[in-house]
């Protein structure tokens, strides 16, 4: 019985962990936008174009296992879905 409330509660903790983040904008210049990219790399396609200050975008993860060592979050705006470099993202 132990063993079963140790792994619902280790299930329940990772679904909390894995749940989506709301970001905003942050440091990016007024007359300036953030890229999103279709992979986390600098040079990746970019597939969005994110206003300085929007708010309220969902993040469904970071990473810094980048060849640039950069962190990047994985976000989605305006229907589209791609990578933001984590140090213009702020949680709401």
């Amino acid at each position: 019985m132990f063993h079963k409330a140790l792994v619902a509660l280790a299930l329940t903790a990772g679904a909390a962990q894995a749940a989506p983040e709301t970001f905003r904008v942050s440091g990016i210049d007024p007359d300036s936008v953030l890229h999103v990219r279709e992979r986390p790399e600098a040079d990746a396609e970019i597939v969005a174009r994110i206003p300085p200050n929007t708010r309220g975008m969902r993040g469904f993860g970071c990473t810094n296992e980048t060849p640039s060592g950069y962190t990047w979050c994985r976000v989605r705006y305006g229907g589209q879905v791609g990578w933001a470099r984590r140090r213009y993202l702020q949680p709401e």
